[in-house]
């Protein structure tokens, strides 16, 4: 089995192209010399050849660059003087979304294929459109609506009443239910929304489950990676802004309310009735506690544990989660205090006690 290194191997990605340097110019939205060469494909600095598209958007990987055999490179304006005489440099203030849109052209998203598969379950009260997809053994319940140009994969399931905007992807085994989608979403394998949010009451009998009434409105332009899941409200609506990107493993719970452009890294989990405003960045394996209030554009760091409302613009780290400067003063004072305690300890002329444990 060849296991060669390669990028967007044939087997998986749908390939576009030869390109001209203008072409792939064009798509980065950047500027290059005249010069008439042909492009095949996209590559890392270190495996790209002659005919390949490169890109330097980390400045640790110059050394890379310098040896690169790429044909042509995305670079920073800064950055372009570097770049090696046997390449072209494509400038742009932006080499990352550059390389996301060169990347595109030469591996566009494959086609929608218009149709049901003969093997799907489709309410005969659901409205599909002619043109989207619906994959092998995917169901479809009774009132839902696919819209134009939507990729539904193989054992999704869409529950009664779901309403799916344009040209959105549902992938393999995802379910929906209780749920408004808007347009160009992307809802990767495995994902869970709308169902049952956590919520009981306690009795002298024991837990008595809450009706969970609301629903999950996802915006347009949200992407939501796998099996993550995103509870249904209990009264008012869980709620995913605009533009959002959710990673892999991540809890959304009830009456959640994200607002336009958060980004939710993976194993992050977030409690009832939290709200994110516009532009909340939370890390992988993050926490926050109910009913809270995290401001504009704030940063909670990785594995930070939230008890407490947030301010606009603030960076939090730490369990629980304080401000970032006031976290640091404290684990360096922590490290002084230790070091003082190994000092104080260790005999003179000696060194500190070793634990053999």
């Amino acid at each position: 089995m060849d296991v060669t290194a390669i990028a967007g191997d044939p087997r998986f990605f749908q390939r576009c192209g030869p390109f001209s340097l203008a072409a792939v110019v064009e798509a980065a939205d950047g500027e290059a010399p005249p010069h008439r060469l042909i492009f095949h494909g996209v590559a890392p600095l270190q495996t790209a050849q002659a005919t390949d598209v490169s890109f330097l958007d980390n400045r640790k990987y110059a050394d890379a660059m310098a040896a690169t055999a790429a044909g042509a490179v995305i670079v920073h304006p800064d950055m372009a003087a570097r770049v090696p005489a046997g390449s072209v440099a494509i400038v742009t203030t932006e080499p990352y979304a550059a390389w996301a849109r060169v990347c595109a052209l030469f591996h566009p998203l494959p086609p929608v294929t218009a149709g049901v598969h003969p093997s799907a379950v489709v309410s005969p009260e659901a409205r599909v459109h002619p043109t989207a997809e619906v994959g092998p053994l995917a169901v479809i319940g009774a009132r839902a609506e696919i819209g134009p140009r939507c990729r539904i994969a193989s054992f999704a399931v869409i529950g009664d009443g779901v309403v799916i905007g344009t040209d959105c992807r549902i992938g393999a085994h995802a379910s929906l239910s209780h749920a408004l989608v808007g347009d160009r979403v992307v809802i990767y394998p495995g994902v869970r929304i709308g169902q049952d949010g956590f919520g009981f009451a306690v009795t002298s009998e024991g837990y008595l489950s809450v009706p969970q009434l609301g629903r999950v409105v996802i915006e347009d332009d949200v992407e939501v990676g796998a099996n993550t899941t995103i509870d249904r409200g209990s009264l008012h609506d869980t709620v995913i802004g605009a533009g959002s990107r959710l990673d892999n493993l991540v809890q959304i719970a009830h009456n959640v309310r994200l607002g336009r452009g958060c980004v939710i890294v993976a194993q992050a989990g977030i409690s009832g009735s939290v709200t994110l405003e516009d532009h909340v960045m939370l890390g992988g394996q993050a926490g926050i506690t109910g009913h809270l209030r995290v401001g504009q554009r704030a940063r909670i760091g990785a594995q930070s544990g939230v008890m407490d409302d947030v301010p606009a613009g603030a960076d939090f780290v730490g369990a629980p989660a304080q401000p970032s400067r006031a976290f640091f003063r404290e684990y360096l004072a922590l490290r002084r205090l230790a070091r003082d305690y190994n000092n104080a300890k260790r005999p003179k002329g000696g060194t500190a006690p070793t634990n053999t444990d």
